[in-house]
């Protein structure tokens, strides 16, 4: 039994010393091909799958808050020079592959006449479409657009603030029902157009009514070509938000905004 043991022992030894690994010879070099791979395969997968933006402003209260961390869907519209990072020049700006906007969509796009900056709003017009504001009430091709008061809300905005607004349903034609705020039926853009959408552009606006620069100021983000889209936002990942805005968003220790994490934008 001894013998027996001690023979397998020394047996287990040898094989040990057979089947050593050696140490390879530059770690760094390790690292570095690793994080190429790494980062390459994240130009890949921020070109044509999804892309991470975050929310600096409150335009889109209550879809989206100050703070929010969403992903982008690239495919959703295909790909031209603006899906690519940094909008390289020499690719065209005419697209391949994708679907069209649909009105509801909250999208993505960017403004070369505001710096190549990105912006998020909603889909209302589509080509061809009149739209027109009057009393604080949505018109689309003469029709006014339903909507159902929920509740009214104060809070603080990102900004320190204190505000009451309504918040609403809308429906829009097609189906599409989402949420809006409205602190009056009498602000700056809420008697505005009619607005005639040309061929191949797009009106977006703002979920806070109130709060949004968008298509409606046609010196500003005016119509919106389809070429300039970026993408379809379509979840929150994670957010930053403020918990003590004093909305309705659970919060962990009133700090971790848990209620914003992993939410399908609609």
């Amino acid at each position: 039994m001894t013998a027996d043991n001690t023979s397998s022992v020394q047996q287990s030894s040898d094989s040990s010393k057979t089947n050593k690994v050696e140490k390879p010879a530059s770690d760094m070099t390790t690292i570095l091909k690793d994080i190429g791979v790494i980062a390459f395969f994240y130009l890949i997968f921020s070109t044509f799958g999804w892309a991470s933006f975050h929310i600096p402003s409150g335009s889109m209260e209550p879809t989206l808050e100050v703070g929010d961390r969403i992903f982008v869907s690239k495919f959703s519209y295909g790909y031209n020079r603006f899906s690519v990072p940094f909008d390289p020049a020499f690719i065209p700006e005419s697209r391949l592959i994708g679907d069209a906007p649909q009105r509801g969509d909250v999208a993505v796009f960017t403004l070369p006449k505001r710096g190549y900056e990105d912006f998020i709003k909603r889909v209302i017009g589509l080509p061809g479409d009149r739209i027109q504001m009057r009393a604080g009430r949505l018109y689309i091709n003469g029709d006014m657009v339903e909507r159902t008061l929920v509740r009214e809300v104060n809070y603080t905005t990102y900004q320190g603030e204190q505000r009451r607004v309504k918040e609403y349903d809308e429906t829009l034609p097609g189906g599409v029902v989402h949420r809006i705020y409205e602190s009056s039926d009498r602000g700056r853009w809420d008697n505005a157009g009619p607005y005639v959408i040309p061929p191949g552009h797009y009106f977006m606006m703002g979920d806070n009514r109130d709060g949004s620069s968008d298509s409606r100021n046609l010196g500003d983000i005016g119509y919106v070509p389809e070429a300039y889209f970026v993408g379809q936002a379509q979840v929150t990942t994670f957010s930053l938000y403020d918990c003590d805005q004093g909305k309705d968003v659970y919060c962990l220790f009133n700090t971790v905004p848990l209620g914003r994490f992993f939410n399908g934008i609609e």
